[in-house]
């Protein structure tokens, strides 16, 4: 099965992926928080039995091992929460045959869908979520009331239960300074600026996740819009900030990207922030033109997401030590760079 970010879209552009998330609770059970043990799992059955089974895995991630679960976090098939779940709080993963689509069952809501694609893709995002939604609430009776719309554990969802997002690597954003004006400027837009992995998340090689804050009083339509809007001003920024760093010293933005070549070519040890801050580099670089396209054989993005541990770990096949787990990754991008 093909995963969505090693698709190359994710390179073509300042916004690397595409997400909708839709929030859903059932009208006949309380919201997750209050579920008993064996009412969660009868949740859990009522919404398999109404999807077509050969359109989706089912997956317990409290079964799967360590190695796995971080991977499952790391693809943002799962929330960092869903770690912290023992026994006593059935919790199932729904993984979709189409790249980037899977449904969350058990989690802060009953039913979280997700579809990410790569690329400036929003509209396809949101199509392949809505069809899963519709097909859930033909069979399903969602908790809705005509006022409030969708009803949500958490009230900042509760309206359309949308959240849409795009993750976007802004690194001249973020050197030049510009970032805090962007932060409070999509603020004022009902907008919030993270972490790669969301919420309380750290970024790391200039990625940051943009996404709507208001669910209630607005359509869909107009959330997306908004950010597609948001999306273009983002990429126009972006890249006419590189194009004034090339301007200015073309020469010293060459070395950095060939500096990080250098490094991911031949390093022997590498945190995830020097990885990440170099494959950031090495991204300007494809964006300017400076490198080929080919200078990899893979999507950029798609390292940058191998070279986190749960990922690496599935790669090599075993459990390695965090001293491990520098050695490895340095290795894996040699291999990469080297060729």
């Amino acid at each position: 099965m093909s995963i969505w970010y090693e698709h190359s879209d994710s390179d073509k552009s300042p916004i690397i992926s595409s997400r909708i998330r839709l929030a859903r609770n059932l009208a006949n059970y309380p919201f997750s928080a209050k579920l008993t043990k064996d009412s969660a799992r009868t949740m859990i059955g009522d919404v398999c039995k109404s999807l077509a089974s050969s359109n989706f895995s089912f997956i317990e991630p409290a079964k799967e091992d360590i190695m796995t679960r971080l991977s499952m976090v790391e693809n943002h098939d799962i929330s960092p929460e869903v770690l912290k779940y023992g026994a006593d709080r059935p919790f199932a993963l729904l993984k979709g045959r189409s790249p980037g689509t899977s449904v969350m069952l058990g989690e802060e809501d009953h039913i979280r869908i997700q579809a990410i694609t790569s690329g400036n893709n929003l509209d396809r995002a949101y199509a392949e979520a809505t069809d899963i939604d519709d097909n859930l609430e033909r069979a399903l009776d969602y908790a809705y009331h005509k006022d409030f719309g969708y009803l949500t554990s958490c009230p900042t969802n509760t309206g359309t239960g949308l959240r849409a997002s795009f993750m976007a690597h802004i690194p001249m954003i973020e050197k030049t300074g510009s970032l805090t004006n962007l932060i409070n400027n999509l603020s004022k837009l009902g907008m919030t600026v993270r972490g790669i992995y969301g919420e309380g998340s750290k970024p790391f090689g200039s990625i940051y996740q943009v996404s709507n804050q208001v669910t209630l009083g607005k359509s869909e339509d107009e959330i997306i819009a908004e950010l597609k809007s948001v999306g273009s001003q983002l990429i126009e920024s972006e890249l006419s900030l590189l194009q004034s760093a090339f301007t200015r010293d073309p020469m010293g933005m060459e070395d950095i990207i060939y500096r990080a070549l250098g490094l991911l070519s031949h390093a022997r040890k590498l945190t995830v922030n020097e990885a990440m801050e170099s494959l950031s580099a090495i991204r300007v670089g494809i964006l300017s033109g400076v490198l080929k396209p080919n200078v990899v054989n893979t999507p950029v993005y798609s390292i940058m997401m191998n070279i986190e541990p749960g990922n690496l770990q599935k790669i090599f096949g075993k459990h390695l030590s965090e001293s491990d787990i520098l050695i490895q990754r340095a290795r894996y991008l040699r291999e990469i760079f080297s060729r």
